[in-house]
């Protein structure tokens, strides 16, 4: 018997935070919120002491703050994915025929029709760990969270925002009182340079022009 071919792709859904993710989520966050504060901080006194003491106070409480933020938020949806795992095979134990004709109903969107779809549905029920993995992912859409990934998004954000707070201190390193204001420029193009880099290693389309560094979607 000749197995039906797909007519969608079977895309999985994955965990949107990857370390990608995560890295430009940190680094972009620090970088900014150090270079907004340097900004301010320069503007109003020309000791470079003072602005270290601001900027690393800053450093350090935005670290800790967007880690514990990556660690609670990726915790938040690894509950969520497992309390919709226990719904789901509940209901696969409650309402079978219901659970079957949802994944029916994928199908034919996805446009099998007649004997196809049958065989399609049925090759998918028989398998209750094969049916639970379709649910979720295609019908939920929602893609397994690992239990040590709360750890790891967590380690990813803070060691990236601390590397993007340290970007726009760099040329402050370099600087005296009387120099603040070329620091202080200096410390915006380079930050600019490294959002730009930053915004277009996020891009997925490899063909994207030089222009596509300043897409921040």
């Amino acid at each position: 018997m000749n197995k039906p071919k797909l007519k969608k792709p079977l895309k999985e859904p994955h965990s949107s935070h990857s370390f990608l993710s995560d890295f430009i989520l940190g680094s972009q966050d620090g970088l900014v919120n150090v270079l907004g504060i340097l900004l301010g901080i320069s503007a109003a006194t020309g000791d470079v002491r003072i602005i270290f003491v601001a900027a690393f106070a800053a450093l350090g409480a935005e670290s800790i703050s967007m880690g514990a933020v990556a660690y609670t938020s990726t915790v938040a949806r690894r509950r969520q994915y497992l309390k919709e795992v226990d719904r789901e095979q509940t209901e696969m134990k409650q309402v079978p025929s219901s659970e079957v004709d949802e994944v029916r109903n994928i199908l034919k969107g996805w446009g099998y029709e007649g004997d196809e779809l049958d065989e399609m549905t049925n090759h998918i029920a028989s398998n209750p760990k094969a049916m639970l993995n379709f649910m979720m992912s295609f019908e939920l859409e929602l893609a397994p969270i690992e239990k040590n990934e709360a750890r790891r998004s967590f380690a990813v954000v803070f060691s990236s925002t601390i590397f993007g707070s340290i970007i726009p201190l760099i040329p402050f390193f370099f600087v005296s009182s009387s120099t603040i204001v070329s620091g202080t420029i200096a410390s915006v193009i380079l930050s600019g340079a490294v959002l730009f880099f930053i915004g277009a290693s996020s891009r997925q389309d490899p063909q994207s022009d030089l222009f596509g560094g300043a897409d921040f979607r």
